[in-house]
């Protein structure tokens, strides 16, 4: 059986470079493990890293019961990391948070409120420690977003983020989707809760994104979601007699 199952919350950790933030990165995940209001694993998620990345990460699961990892053979991107966590985890829940901890996973236990009544609970950043040109530059993707979705979401990039299991599954993921989660969820008719968390500077490692990926990348994408969006399949099965579907 797989082992996510025995949780019911499993946080991806999609890592790329990161040799930097992991000693932290582990650090605080622990720490959280130990106040979490839902049992909750991690799932860190190695997106072809360069780095010594994945040796970190490896010996971190050894020392840790509660940590699993998965490695992709070649960088994929963000996207591909999500969706290669929740391919593989069987919990009630699944969670995502960026390596870099600008966000604290001490705030998922804000989310963790809501997560009976919505089935997905997405952080918005606050007092947010970024530069200029990456607060400005997020800003302008994310209302072009929102006049193109209608998902009335504030903050898409924030990396803190509960879903349901089942709903996330059904997610049609390609490059840049994890972009229109809040939107990708609304299109199965879930419900979506907006809760402000903390935001903090980068202190070691670098960003993957600069201003022509942080702004061209999303206008794009942006025409590909609404292309999608007409043909979106939607159903809900009334009966069967397959049994418990994992």
């Amino acid at each position: 059986m797989n082992k996510t199952a025995n949780y019911e919350l499993t946080i991806i950790v999609p890592v790329y470079n990161e040799e930097g933030n992991i000693q932290r990165l582990t650090t605080e995940l622990s720490h959280y493990l130990q106040i979490s209001k839902l049992t909750s694993c991690i799932l860190f998620v190695n997106d072809g890293s360069t780095d010594k990345s994945e040796q970190f990460i490896q010996e971190a699961c050894k020392a840790n019961k509660d940590f699993f990892y998965l490695s992709l053979a070649q960088n994929g991107g963000l996207s591909a990391a999500i969706k290669a966590g929740i391919d593989h985890i069987f919990s009630a829940y699944v969670g995502y948070i960026d390596a870099d901890l600008q966000t604290t996973p001490e705030d998922f236990n804000l989310l963790a409120d809501y997560v009976n009544d919505y089935e997905m609970v997405m952080g918005i950043r606050t007092g947010r420690k970024d530069s200029f040109v990456k607060n400005m530059s997020s800003r302008v993707a994310n209302g072009f977003r929102r006049a193109m979705t209608h998902d009335g979401v504030e903050d898409t990039g924030c990396p803190l983020k509960i879903l349901r299991t089942p709903y996330a599954k059904r997610i049609p993921f390609f490059t840049g989707m994890h972009r229109f989660l809040p939107a990708l969820i609304q299109l199965q008719h879930g419900k979506v809760k907006q809760v402000p968390v903390r935001h903090f500077p980068r202190i070691a490692g670098k960003s993957k994104y600069h201003l022509w990926n942080r702004l061209a990348g999303p206008f794009k994408d942006c025409f590909a979601y609404r292309w999608m969006k007409k043909r979106y399949i939607n159903y809900e099965v009334a009966t069967n007699n397959l049994g418990k579907v994992h």
